[in-house]
């Protein structure tokens, strides 16, 4: 069995890595055919776009399409050894299938755990590079969430608001920072016209500042061309994208949503389901190397045709179910942590209950 299993994990690799780089040409081909005069109108060079977008855009087409690859690896290997009576061999031989299986989780649990890592440190970057590039020369429509009237919670008892923030420049317009007291009267209230992010220091720049601090009926009343000011609200809290949580890390991500929850901004779902999907989408990998051996271990009408077939349909599915569920989690209308959970679960239940009611 050890022969049998280094056997089944080797092709399974070669198989996988063979249909990936099929896959990732086709697409590099398609998506530069479909942006080649985007490029020349917008004078990107051949160098920029290998190196700042193909590049860039490889590691997360290796997250994207690896559970089809190793579908169709499964689905491939497993139909030849049916095909040629090594499974009906396997089984005279006294191996459970459920042992023969062993080597196929064994190869999906490697991959999927290769591509949360990847998910989680690497692609990140590169992602973040990839939409620097596309804003510049591709993307012709803004994908912010927050775009005027920014209102945010800068403290428990202090109320931010901004009427535009301009992300690029990191530069705000007509600000104003309410302060209430235990008994929720105005306690103080500052307003400028402009307000500037200084990296240097961390800190904003306030310019045209004003401040009233307001002592029972009255109020002490002081202006300043330029004031620095220290608040718990940082440009990212004011300039959120719907691809934000791609360009993160796991743990950078995990402190967005907690930055949002903290200055109080809306939207927080739509973050939340997608850093779900982020964390859940290897368990695909796991799902589709089971479904994919279950379907394949019984001679069937049509050979690998049908098997390679009935797996793209079943992939298509899957996709579409996980495309359909997250805008309703993104709405509120179901938990984010279901929404991104629930294709998950819905084809391994499915998946299990193929390999139950496989000949054994």
């Amino acid at each position: 069995m050890r022969k049998l299993d280094r056997y089944i994990f080797s092709r399974l690799f070669t198989i996988t890595f063979f249909v990936l780089i099929v896959l990732i040409c086709v697409y590099i081909l398609i998506d530069f055919s479909e942006n080649s005069d985007d490029f020349a109108d917008q004078g990107a060079t051949i160098s920029q776009i290998w190196n700042e977008y193909y590049l860039n855009f490889i590691p997360e087409m290796i997250r994207l399409v690896s559970p089809l690859a190793l579908l169709v690896a499964c689905l491939y290997l497993t139909g030849q050894m049916t095909e040629r009576l090594e499974i009906t061999a396997i089984k005279a031989a006294g191996i459970s299938m459920y042992r023969l299986i062993a080597p196929y989780i064994l190869f999906g649990l490697s991959v999927a755990i290769l591509i949360s890592f990847l998910d989680a440190y690497i692609i990140p970057k590169s992602n973040a590079e990839r939409i620097a590039f596309e804003k510049q020369y591709l993307s012709s429509r803004s994908d912010r969430i927050d775009r005027g009237g920014l209102y945010r919670q800068e403290s428990a008892n202090t109320i931010f608001n901004v009427n535009h923030f301009d992300p690029n420049s990191q530069t705000g317009y007509r600000a104003m920072l309410v302060e209430f007291n235990d008994n929720y009267d105005i306690s103080r209230i500052v307003t400028a016209n402009r307000m500037d992010w200084v990296d240097s220091l961390n800190t904003w720049k306030f310019e045209g500042f004003r401040e009233r601090v307001f002592q029972g009926e009255s109020y002490v009343d002081s202006t300043n061309r330029e004031q620095l000011m220290e608040m718990n609200i940082i440009p990212r809290d004011l300039a959120r994208r719907t691809s934000d949580i791609y360009q993160l890390t796991y743990p950078e991500a995990m402190s967005y949503i907690e930055s949002i929850r903290r200055v109080g901004a809306g939207e927080i779902n739509l973050p939340l389901v997608q850093f779900y999907g982020r964390v859940a989408y290897p368990i695909s990998i796991l799902v589709v190397s089971l479904m994919g051996f279950a379907l394949a271990c019984e001679r069937r009408k049509g050979g690998k045709g049908f098997y390679i077939a009935t797996g793209l349909v079943f992939s298509f599915i899957y996709l579409v179910l996980m495309k359909v569920i997250e805008p309703f989690g993104a709405a509120g209308t179901i938990d984010p942590l279901y929404a991104a959970a629930i294709p998950h679960l819905l084809f391994l239940v499915m998946g299990l209950v193929m390999l139950l009611f496989t000949k054994k």
